[in-house]
């Protein structure tokens, strides 16, 4: 297990991501955004108000806005960021030396992705003051935020982890980029939209129990997302559905089999199986003799 999570592979990817100039700029700019979008909003409640105070109750809202739209940030980054983490070396021609090391398959794939989630996480983490702002005001527990940047764990292994799968299958990167985009745009967006369909039809059509208005919903991020932050918004597909399965049974059932046949089979496929043709009989003679 050591030699899997250290290892010259994983020490040269976290110096080519940390040592670069542009991931600290991009770092400050992601930082200056977030933070101009918080106090921004924090202005505009303070103006709006007719006492000029901030409530406990706009605190949750703020809270939930800023949540959402950094789960949206890191839906967005992390397929970028694995979506060339084995094309590119490929592209590169400088996978086959990769595999001629003594470093298995299996710490290879690791590498790459635990690299590319530990600089997400910095990002992530670097954002924990504009979030101090926003719990000094009150209406947040700690449980809460804890529960948050799990969350935000959780979505960058799984989607980085079809990231590295997709890069090991797609041999050029910018059409891995796009496949690894357009998966992850409909595990979140697309399902959700899904999700909404299957709910407008139920209304209109079935009086019954439907339960895959419910189903969908449970197995897609940014709504499972807010139903962590608003606990009572699955209350009305439950009714629909009439189950009283937990979802979040379903959600992490659904992407935990995804996580595992992802690297699996990115594990599998990254050394290709040499085939061998067999020698002729008169050839195999001589080399014996």
């Amino acid at each position: 297990m050591k030699s899997l999570l250290i290892n010259p592979v994983l020490n040269k990817e976290f110096k080519l991501r940390f040592r670069s100039v542009k991931s600290y700029i991009g770092l400050a700019a992601y930082l200056l955004i977030l933070g101009l979008l918080t106090f921004g909003i924090i202005y505009l409640q303070l103006e709006n108000d007719r006492f000029g105070a901030f409530q406990s109750y706009q605190s949750q809202w703020m809270f939930i806005f800023l949540s959402m739209l950094q789960l949206a940030l890191v839906i967005f980054i992390t397929p970028g960021l694995t979506a060339g983490v084995i094309s590119s070396e490929r592209e590169k021609q400088t996978l086959p030396i990769l595999l001629t090391t003594d470093q298995s398959s299996s710490s290879i794939i690791l590498s790459k992705l635990i690299s590319s989630v530990a600089f997400l996480l910095v990002i992530i983490c670097s954002s924990l003051p504009l979030y101090m702002i926003v719990f000094l005001f009150g209406g947040i527990s700690p449980r809460m935020l804890v529960l948050t940047f799990l969350m935000y764990i959780f979505t960058m292994v799984v989607i980085g982890a079809i990231g590295v799968f997709i890069s090991t299958l797609v041999r050029k990167t910018i059409i891995s980029m796009v496949t690894a985009y357009s998966l992850a745009f409909f595990l979140t967006g697309g399902m959700a939209l899904l999700a909404l369909i299957s709910l407008n039809y139920s209304y209109m059509v079935t009086t019954q129990a439907f339960p895959l208005p419910y189903l969908i919903s449970a197995t897609n991020i940014p709504i499972m997302f807010f139903y962590l932050l608003e606990p009572g918004f699955m209350t009305e597909l439950q009714r629909i559905a009439q189950m009283d399965l937990s979802p979040w049974i379903l959600f992490f059932s659904f992407y935990g089999v995804i996580f595992v046949a992802c690297l699996f089979v990115a594990i599998k496929k990254l050394r290709p199986k040499m085939k061998t043709k067999p020698l002729p009989q008169n050839e195999y003679n001589s080399r014996t003799q």
